[in-house]
């Protein structure tokens, strides 16, 4: 059984800069999933683990997703904040700095089945392990194979800018919105020339490149809850599931449903 001490009220109160261990891992409790955290940072970097069901972390400029059997990676210091879905099987690694060769910037990261059944029987035991024990030595190996772990693209960038925020705000909260580019300028009070100059420079995508890839990230995410490929595209205002599965194909190279079958094999 994971071991209850590392199941605290809230995950706020959580500290693992407490323990001098290079890395510790903890699962999320099922009472914590509700909780929403408050931005914050930590010395240890930290690993975000998704068994099953989905987690969407929010860092400075960009929204990670992190779909079943991903991780996102978020650096040292960097200030974040996360949500997952009601069905979510999460676990976290924390990673003291330089113990592992791990990438600067936040990113997700595919992890094989070895390096999930590492974090999570790494997560049973007590994060005070000795540093010449087998848990020790274990958690040496989960870095190693962590290090080589493959990157993958599934993040949106994001701004604090208003105007940006108000677009992606509305979006989320009613991704069948289907507003053009123009719409949005008029109800901004701006032109459509200075929205779209300001969202590429601000995101470094156009405004479609910018739209779809935040539907892909939500439909990603409603798909890891169990949603029906054709309810994902009739909540995406797509007109039909071919034009949706067609987008999903362009993206990932793979259909939804081949997709998430491959994630669990």
């Amino acid at each position: 059984m994971p071991n209850q001490r590392i199941f605290v009220s809230s995950i706020n109160d959580f500290d693992s800069d407490h323990f001098e261990q290079s890395t510790i891992a903890l699962q999320l409790a099922p009472n914590l999933k509700k909780i929403a955290p408050r931005q914050h940072n930590h010395r240890k970097g930290q690993l975000i683990l998704s068994v099953h069901g989905a987690v969407t972390c929010e860092v400075p400029n960009a929204l990670w997703l992190v779909p079943p059997q991903h991780a996102v990676w978020i650096p040292s210091g960097t200030n974040h904040c996360f949500k997952v879905t009601e069905n979510a099987q999460i676990y976290f690694l924390f990673i003291e700095p330089d113990a592992a060769r791990m990438p600067m910037e936040c990113c997700t990261i595919a992890i094989s089945p070895l390096i999930r059944e590492l974090i999570i029987y790494l997560a049973q035991q007590d994060p005070s392990y000795p540093a010449d024990g087998p848990t020790a030595r274990l958690a040496a190996v989960l870095l190693e194979q962590l290090s080589d772990a493959p990157v993958k693209e599934l993040h949106l960038p994001m701004t604090n800018h208003p105007k940006i925020r108000h677009i992606s705000d509305a979006l989320i909260s009613d991704p069948s919105n289907r507003n053009t580019l123009k719409q949005w300028s008029e109800e901004l009070s701006t032109s459509e020339r200075s929205l779209a100059r300001l969202i590429e420079n601000s995101t470094g995508l156009s405004f479609g490149k910018w739209r779809q890839q935040l539907y892909l990230m939500i439909a990603l995410t409603q798909l890891a809850e169990g949603q029906s490929v054709q309810n994902v595209a009739g909540n995406l205002g797509y007109d039909s599931v071919n034009a949706f599965i067609t987008m999903f194909k362009k993206a990932l190279g793979k259909s939804p449903t081949k997709y998430f079958s491959s994630l669990n094999t």
